[in-house]
């Protein structure tokens, strides 16, 4: 009976009758073995080689036994297995219940201690015969019926490790000689004994790409940091205070290689050395990575995960992104990634009805199904989930040392109405459509983030009205250090792709969002949402002849950069591409070649360098007292004029923007005191390739109120421009 079950691997509790059996007979010790295929079995004492004595095959399938007075409950002991192929060894993974059992005893305490103690850990077993090396698996199905380890070690068949079902629900098992590389999954059985498609390990640190999609046994302690400065001198850094220009990128279609063998991905170490150089160049002081956890389908973006653990193998290792990171970090440049903790996909490796129940969703489909992408949705109210989810967050601060969690559709986790019509959604217990246990999660892990990195931050990608986002959870607060301001990237793109001759009918598009500025801490984000999906490049979205579109991008992006927010565009947007994002091509660096784009490059490059070298335009993005309109209601002329200010010196930049073809000469711009003005930057200077027109670098005020200032200065305004004048 114990055969047929083991070869239909339907055995919950293997360790009941594996390995060595309580006997009541004197100093008997009865050994029982399960090796499929085997035809003779010896038994060696591990310690010294000694031959302990022969199991009796009692089970033609692969079951043998003996009772061997020369065991005691102290020996380590190894089988010597004849089959018909060949002989090898093998110690008894059924002897070390104490090993396994070690792995769920923690899980509960923290959530770190889900990527502690779950998934593959290496493991150097200390024995009275001497310390052996293994690998201990253990996941979270409790649900199933059976669960087995396959893997390259045992011919990715069920029969030969069947796993140990825990009171918790958890499936243990030490396997001595799997080493890191072994690839490996799950064989499950539902709940009525059917066979699932075979599970990729939901806590797996490295994954094989199609078709196997195995997870890889890895060890994370091989990598040696250099970053220990960055990361304590980041633990001081006043966020609000400082400059944030990030370059948001995706990485298989940033700078991929082509050859006569086709397209190639530009590996961790290559990004490193040529995408840190160029951030550098360009003056970024963060990258940010689209999702760079592992997900099946390029297509989605990496925005259907099902490795949240893992770096993507498409371009190397997990130490390979270590590599990149740490490099980043000794070149002084911030790393940001994507985290999706709202929605999984559907692929049957994955984590979708894991245990062939709704182990890690919603059940109901008004909950756990979700219409835009097509996936299912985390149960943001069960326990495990939670720690699963803030555990898959905090590893990627911990084991690689990220910098910043930009979570993306955190609108989609608020509301249960997202994305549906009535009827579609199940309302909370009060009857209103707040998701409560997902506004629970997100408090949860903004104060894991912040108590135990001290160098990181949070960004949330909400386009809502949802109060205090980024403000702290003990105001009431979701606890974000950061909110992507995307109602001012939404009015100032319609209102900058009007024709300026219809611009003054929508003057207010371009001025509204300082109505709110100050409720959130917020970052100004041109991402890749803005270039795919029809909408064309920025480039593309203005209006007019080939030197109105360019001139507007540049005038744009100077009126971004002076805005109060810090910042974030979408690789490709700094070299005006003509074309829309595509995930299977490149950046258009060929463009390049052409003055148009090198000086829209030019203007990037000096933009994100004034930006971080003035104080005045970032030293109060957040505060209400370091932002001042001079003219904001000159619809009729479609210009506008505001005046940003330092907290640590009397520094002021003036930002004039000229949103029609028509220049402006001796237009007259109201300051606040006397003495000298300098021209600081101009989107029209013919390095940006603009028209040069209006040459004056130094502007003397005049004693004459202006705009409701006291002081006024007189500066001749290029066509479609903008332009920042200092005072110090």
């Amino acid at each position: 009976m114990l055969a047929n079950q083991l070869n239909q691997v339907k055995v919950h509790n293997p360790f009941d009758h594996l390995g060595t059996i309580e006997n009541a007979k004197g100093n008997l010790q009865t050994i029982r073995a399960w090796i499929p295929h085997a035809l003779k079995v010896d038994v060696y004492d591990f310690s010294n080689d000694q031959l302990l004595g022969s199991l009796e095959q009692i089970d033609a399938n692969g079951l043998f036994e003996a009772a061997l007075k020369t065991l005691t409950p102290q020996t380590v002991y190894y089988f010597k297995v004849k089959n018909d192929e060949h002989e090898y060894q093998v110690i008894d993974p059924y002897q070390f219940k104490d090993h396994a059992f070690h792995a769920v005893h923690y899980v509960n305490n923290q959530p770190e201690n889900i990527y502690h103690q779950l998934g593959a850990q290496l493991l150097e077993l200390e024995t009275p015969a001497g310390k052996i090396q293994a690998t201990r698996f253990a996941v979270f199905a409790p649900n199933a019926t059976a669960v087995s380890v396959i893997g390259d070690f045992n011919y990715w068949d069920g029969r030969y490790h069947p796993m140990q079902k825990t009171n918790c629900g958890h499936w243990v098992l030490v396997i001595p000689g799997v080493q890191a590389g072994a690839r490996y999954k799950y064989e499950i059985k539902d709940p009525m004994g059917n066979q699932l498609p075979h599970k990729a390990d939901p806590v797996g640190f490295y994954a094989d790409q199609y078709p196997s999609h195995a997870s890889i046994v890895y060890d994370h302690e091989q990598y040696q940091w250099n970053d220990e400065n960055w990361l304590k001198e980041q633990a001081k850094v006043d966020r609000y205070k400082s400059p944030m220009a990030v370059y948001e990128l995706h990485a298989a279609s940033w700078k991929p290689k082509y050859s006569e063998k086709g397209r190639e991905l530009l590996n961790y170490h290559e990004l490193a050395d040529e995408l840190i150089q160029y951030v550098k160049e360009m003056g970024y002081t963060h990258i940010e990575l689209m999702p760079i956890a592992e997900h099946p389908y390029d297509g989605s973006w990496g925005y259907q995960p099902v490795g949240l653990f893992s770096p993507t193998s498409r371009f190397g290792k997990p130490d390979d992104f270590k590599y990149f990171v740490d490099q980043c970090h000794q070149n002084g440049i911030g790393v940001i990634m994507d985290w999706v903790p709202a929605h999984f996909p559907e692929d049957g490796h994955g984590l979708a009805r894991f245990d062939g129940t709704y182990v890690y969703e919603y059940e109901d489909p008004r909950r756990g199904w979700h219409p835009d992408w097509n996936s299912c949705i985390y149960d943001f109210g069960k326990d495990t989930v939670r720690q699963f989810l803030i555990a898959s967050a905090l590893i990627w601060l911990d084991k690689y040392h990220i910098d910043g969690l930009r979570v993306d559709a955190v609108a989609s986790m608020l509301y249960w109405d997202y994305s549906r019509d009535e009827g579609e959604w199940v309302p909370n217990i009060d009857g209103g459509n707040e998701n409560y246990e997902a506004v629970s999660l997100l408090r949860w892990f903004n104060k894991e983030v912040y108590q135990k990195y001290p160098h990181a931050f949070t960004v949330a990608e909400e386009s809502t009205a949802f109060p205090k986002v980024s403000k702290p959870v003990y105001e009431g607060g979701l606890g974000f250090g950061f909110k992507w301001n995307m109602g001012w990237m939404h009015d100032s793109l319609h209102f900058i792709s009007k024709d300026p001759a219809y611009r003054k009918y929508h003057h207010n598009e371009i001025t509204f969002s300082m109505v709110y500025a100050y409720n959130e801490n917020f970052i100004l984000p041109i991402s890749h949402d803005e270039v795919v999906h029809g909408k064309g490049s920025m480039l593309r979205k203005m209006p007019g002849d080939e030197w109105q579109a360019a001139a507007n991008l540049r005038s744009y992006a100077a009126f971004m950069y002076a805005h109060p927010g810090k910042k974030l565009n979408f690789m490709g947007n700094e070299i005006g591409q003509t074309s829309e994002w595509n995930h299977a091509g490149s950046v258009e660096w060929f463009l390049l070649e052409y003055d148009k784009h090198k000086g829209i490059q030019n203007l990037y490059k000096d933009l994100n360098k004034l930006y971080t070298s003035y104080p005045a335009l970032y030293e109060k993005d957040h505060e209400s007292g370091g932002f001042e309109w001079i003219e904001h209601q000159d619809a009729g002329q479609s210009i506008l004029s505001f005046v940003r200010k330092a907290q640590s010196s009397e520094q002021k930049v003036y930002v004039i923007s000229n949103f029609t073809p028509v220049p402006r000469e001796g237009y007259r711009l109201g300051v606040k005191e006397k003495g000298q003005y300098k021209l600081l930057l101009s989107t029209d200077r013919s390095q940006y390739w603009g028209s040069d027109f209006g040459s004056s670098e130094l502007f003397e005020a005049e004693a004459q109120a202006w705009q409701g200032q006291e002081f006024s200065i007189m500066l001749d305004l290029p066509p479609l421009a903008t332009v920042y004048v200092l005072f110090e």
